[in-house]
């Protein structure tokens, strides 16, 4: 029987997970830590694990993996930037990812965030709460006519796009591979020096790679269009947070929606409530009355919860049984 060592689980992987494995009945074991050079002992006589986002799978880890006998890394993900893909082939250690799952829900995430960030939803319910119905400080604008500049049309750039598409907006798209259905809902693709002059809106939907790690950066920012909204559901460093904060103190960026955080490894998935939380740049961020940050939940829903639980499972079969297998990212 396949054993697997699920890290940063959390109760909902679990419930997601076991409904998927009443097909396969792999055995697997779930703890909450994250995966790191520290907790990798967990894995001992396991014949894979199964890693999120922000553990650590650099070739420290994935040497010690490899030791304990592990063959396989599948990623519950889409994004695998955590994982040493060389020392893993070197390794002999297949890796595995879910590189789409239902795009539409970090599309409709996107959404919600631009919506609150603009007519401060979320202050004016607090306000109603406390029997306050003035509406001085919520003014947004019609979304409606704008111009939303979209970076990545992949699966999810493009369900965001049709999001926005539906709304009425302009939309400008920069990729380096074009996609025809873009175009085809009237998107053009321009230069990244124009999407950033003209767009009122730039929502990001990139993976992080050397080339779009800083993709937001000072002069990004400066090039932007005074006012814009930024938003951010595909990966935090794709933005320089501390070149974000002085854009906000200059009151040159209009506003700031992200669903993920560079430093996020140590603060997302976790209750910090009760903690001082000592990340000198993100406590700024959090001051700032046009900043709105979740904690990396766009994928959560039970529809994406479900298939990634069910692609993560396939993936392990198929690895398994030798077979080739298209999520493969290590060959």
């Amino acid at each position: 029987m396949t054993h697997i060592a699920m890290f940063s689980a959390q109760p909902y992987d679990r419930r997601f997970f076991e409904a998927a494995n009443a097909r396969h009945g792999f055995k697997i074991g779930y703890h909450e830590v994250a995966l790191n050079a520290e907790s990798a002992v967990l894995a001992h006589g396991a014949d894979g694990v199964c890693a999120f986002v922000n553990d650590t799978l650099d070739a420290t880890v994935l040497t010690a993996l490899a030791t304990q006998g592990v063959g396989f890394v599948a990623m519950r993900c889409a994004g695998f930037n955590n994982v040493d893909i060389e020392a893993a082939a070197r390794l002999g250690i297949a890796v595995v990812r879910v590189p789409a799952y239902s795009p539409e829900a970090v599309a409709e995430h996107a959404l919600a965030l631009l919506l609150t960030l603009n007519r401060r939803t979320h202050r004016a319910y607090n306000r109603v709460r406390e029997g306050n119905f003035m509406l001085e400080g919520l003014l947004g604008v019609t979304l409606h006519g704008k111009t939303v500049g979209v970076i990545g049309t992949g699966r999810i750039g493009l369900a965001t796009a049709r999001i926005f598409a539906g709304l009425g907006c302009r939309l400008l798209g920069e990729d380096r591979y074009p996609s025809e259905a873009f175009t085809t809902l009237g998107g053009e693709y321009v230069s990244r020096r124009r999407l950033l002059a003209e767009s009122d809106v730039i929502s990001l939907h990139c993976p992080l790679t050397d080339d779009t790690r800083y993709l937001i950066d000072a002069e990004a920012l400066a090039a932007m269009k005074p006012g814009a909204l930024l938003l951010n559901t595909s990966r935090g460093a794709l933005i320089d947070t501390r070149a974000v904060v002085d854009a906000l103190k200059a009151r040159r960026l209009g506003g700031l929606a992200i669903d993920v955080y560079e430093q996020e490894t140590s603060l997302f998935f976790r209750d910090h409530s009760d903690d001082i939380i000592d990340d000198d740049v993100f406590q700024r961020l959090v001051t700032f009355p046009n900043v709105l940050i979740t904690g990396h939940q766009g994928f959560f829903t039970q529809e994406a919860l479900a298939e990634i639980a069910e692609v993560t499972l396939d993936n392990v079969a198929c690895v398994q049984r030798g077979a080739p297998c298209a999520n493969r990212v290590d060959d």
